[in-house]
């Protein structure tokens, strides 16, 4: 893989990473600010439709970098943490009573937010020492 592929893996890791992690902190906020957000015209944030675009785009971005990565450097690790934490974050937006409970839903899309930016961070890691040697397999 050509240096300029690598290093464009690396940004898109580093977007997945620095997005999760903005994810959770939204996540572990908005209870706090939920009663604040219509007065300040910031309701489109905490919209339905905002929120399902983000856990597909995670989705996707998670998977493609996280396979990517596991395909170059062989541990478990990065995906260990991705799936749970996607799994976390579709269960927040799908299973209903934990939808519509606030501090539930906070809980749980702040949990599987941070674990998918741990994905990405552990992914990033994981490339970042990967050495190509007799061992490599690619």
């Amino acid at each position: 893989m050509s240096p300029r592929q690598l290093r464009r893996h690396h940004l898109l890791d580093r977007i997945g990473f620095t997005g999760s992690m903005v994810c959770a902190v939204h996540c572990a906020l908005l209870p706090l600010l939920l009663a604040a957000l219509p007065s300040l015209g910031l309701a489109v944030w905490v919209g339905e439709g905002l929120e399902q675009m983000f856990v597909v785009f995670a989705t996707l971005l998670g998977l493609f970098t996280v396979v990517w990565g596991w395909r170059r450097h062989r541990a478990v690790r990065a995906l260990g943490l991705l799936v749970p934490g996607l799994a976390a974050l579709w269960f927040g937006l799908l299973y209903a009573p934990i939808h519509h409970s606030q501090v539930a839903h906070a809980v749980v899309m702040t949990f599987g937010g941070t674990l998918v930016g741990l994905a990405h961070f552990a992914n990033l890691r994981l490339n970042h020492g990967h050495v190509h040697d007799a061992t490599c397999s690619h």
